[in-house]
């Protein structure tokens, strides 16, 4: 019944399309004859080098669902999936209005679960009724006969919302951004399984991507990684399927290399997610994870060459001691503070292309200058009593390039905010070192003087950050 329903729903928006309503998948005509056609696609590719204004990709705190929020540069939004069928969508509504969402320009339903739609219906009719709208929804064209799927079917014929059935090969047409839709293929995995065929969202924007698989398992990643290889490589990664042990495999993430994980699940899951299993392979290759049952909801923006990582709480971010922070309650209100900042150059630079490969990528051009410039001493404890001996507390950096490097405008901070603003006409040749002091002084060629009136370097630990004039974090290091 359900099946014959969504075909139903799929041929009605198709011709409500044609007759001239706006929304879609790019250079593409939505499904007008059931689940075996698919929109054709020209696959776009976007200019990684200096984009213009920011994307910021929220991952809201659902508690067991995911919904992930993705707002591009020019405020074109992306809501991929509604939280759980127990909350109807009244978080993610609340959340959406708080950001000053007014319209949700795609929506995409990664699969039928409930708790991945289980507030599609409440969001199309709150966006229909008291917003802006609806542009698409996005749908892989696999059925469930839940009565959450059926409500968000209702609603979709009631405000004649246009219905793509989506598959590999497909793109998302968003302004200053591209994403792309990596899977499920024609004719769909493992004898049509819902977590299986998963809508998998590859979105890029500059030297910046984010990977969002879903709840695809080990069919899902087998195909990614044997089709697309290593142009899965991401700076982040929402994790599959919640952090379940049958998603996130060792080639999974060898072929994706994120720079950050995100994990959407409870904090006491009756599935038990995330699963040590998972975490253990993520604290194995010490990628920085977040969970949203003890951060909040989660944010992370992008200048197009760094990712800046926002959280509501602070709480550990090694995979496998994420269990020992506190709880945040779903829903939580409140604002969110940066946390982290990720340099994106050498991950995700190459726009994914078609599952055939036959897209040529677009130039790139790396702004980082990561490699080129060394931490070579910290010198956190000054002799005697730190407050009398600001100028005994420095750090020293050594320029390894072939060339002139300028520092201007370059930021100094520690974990607490302090910032030091590098000044004008501050260059580096090869092989120089510049050692910049805590305390007053005369500025040098090789020497500057931060001002401060009391320490900045915690003798007992801290963490030292290095940004470009650009925000691109150089060096972090924590000692």
């Amino acid at each position: 019944m359900s099946l014959r329903r969504l075909l139903a729903v799929f041929a009605v928006v198709g011709m409500v399309v044609i007759a001239g309503c706006a929304g879609g998948i790019d250079n593409g005509e939505p499904a007008t004859s059931g689940v075996t056609e698919q929109a054709t696609t020209t696959v776009a590719t976007t200019e990684t080098a200096a984009p213009t204004g920011e994307l910021v990709v929220h991952q809201l705190n659902v508690g067991q669902g995911s919904s992930t929020l993705v707002v591009g540069p020019d405020g074109e939004t992306l809501l991929i999936d509604t939280g759980d069928w127990t909350d109807d969508g009244e978080d993610v509504i609340a959340y959406l209005e708080s950001q000053g969402v007014t319209r949700i320009d795609h929506l995409v339903t990664s699969h039928p679960d409930a708790d991945h739609i289980g507030g599609h219906a409440a969001v199309i009719e709150h966006f229909e009724t008291n917003g802006d709208g609806v542009g698409a929804v996005y749908d892989p064209g696999i059925a469930s006969s839940s009565a959450t799927y059926e409500e968000y079917l209702d609603a979709v014929e009631a405000h004649n919302v246009p219905l793509y059935r989506t598959q590999a090969g497909d793109s998302i047409p968003m302004s200053g951004a591209t994403a792309q839709i990596l899977a499920p293929p024609e004719g769909y995995l493992a004898n049509e399984d819902r977590n299986e065929n998963s809508i998998v969202v590859h979105v890029q924007f500059g030297a910046s991507s984010f990977l969002l698989p879903g709840d695809g398992e080990t069919a899902s990643e087998e195909y990614l990684v044997d089709t697309y290889g290593d142009r899965l490589n991401s700076t982040v990664l929402v994790v599959g399927h919640h952090g379940s042990r049958s998603s996130t495999s060792a080639a999974f993430l060898e072929a994706v290399s994120p720079r950050v994980a995100v994990i959407s699940s409870a904090y006491e899951s009756q599935y038990g997610h995330p699963h040590e299993a998972v975490l253990e392979r993520l604290a194995a290759r010490s990628i920085p994870t977040y969970w949203t049952a003890t951060h909040g909801t989660i944010t992370f923006t992008s200048n197009g060459s760094a990712v800046t990582v926002a959280t509501q709480q602070d709480a550990p971010t090694t995979a496998t001691e994420l269990r020992s922070g506190d709880p945040v309650e779903p829903g939580t209100g409140g604002g969110l503070v940066d946390r982290l900042v990720i340099p994106t150059a050498g991950s995700g630079t190459t726009p994914i292309t078609d599952p055939d490969g036959t897209t040529e990528p677009a130039e790139t051009t790396s702004t980082s200058t990561a490699g080129r410039l060394d931490l070579v001493e910290i010198h956190a404890d000054a002799a005697g009593d730190d407050a009398e001996n600001l100028n005994g507390e420095y750090i020293t950096v050594e320029h390894t390039g072939a060339s002139s490097l300028d520092l201007s405008g370059w930021t100094l901070a520690d974990a607490a905010g302090h910032s030091y603003t590098i000044p004008e006409g501050t260059v580096l040749e090869p092989g120089d070192q510049l050692t910049i002091y805590t305390g007053s002084g005369t500025d040098t060629a090789t020497e500057l003087y931060w001002g401060q009136s009391s320490p900045v370097w915690n003798n007992g630990g801290d963490t030292i950050s290095l940004r470009d004039a650009t925000g691109t974090t150089v060096i972090e290091e924590t000692y």
